[in-house]
């Protein structure tokens, strides 16, 4: 009898479903525009993140205020690269700028751009990476 619950154990530990994908519409409308607010006393995550950084975003088309529809999936590309589909507290582009005493990384050369974890634009980030679809969030 023992045998058969940790077999069941063990399969319901394995059951899991997997994370839900993430959703490029969501990153589009809602995780995209947070990489060109400016912040007071902070670098815009764009200003550093066009050029020499791992983390790599698009540069703007001279004279566009947003990326187009190319440019965004390559900016979806790269940031599906800097997280853990399910969880925001193991995904670098969250973790990275958020302050160390919300349990973020220690440094971030852009600065800490949220103080915690219920900042609005932490909290919509998280949801993308939980595995928001755009049009729930309508």
């Amino acid at each position: 009898m023992r045998l058969v619950l940790l077999a069941i154990a063990a399969t319901s530990a394995f059951a899991q479903a997997p994370p839900a994908p993430l959703d490029f519409e969501f990153f589009k409308t809602r995780v995209q525009p947070i990489f060109l607010t400016k912040r007071p006393g902070n670098a815009r995550c764009y200003v550093c993140h066009s050029i020499g950084t791992p983390f790599r975003l698009q540069r703007l088309s001279p004279g566009a205020t947003t990326w187009n529809d190319e440019q965004s999936r390559r900016n979806f590309e790269a940031a599906q690269r800097e997280v853990v589909p399910g969880d925001p507290q193991a995904s670098r582009l969250l973790m990275h700028p958020l302050s160390a005493e919300a349990g973020g990384d220690e440094f971030h050369g852009g600065g800490k751009h949220w103080a915690s974890r219920n900042d609005r634009e932490w909290q919509a980030m998280a949801e993308w990476v939980r595995g928001q679809k755009a049009a729930a969030s309508r």
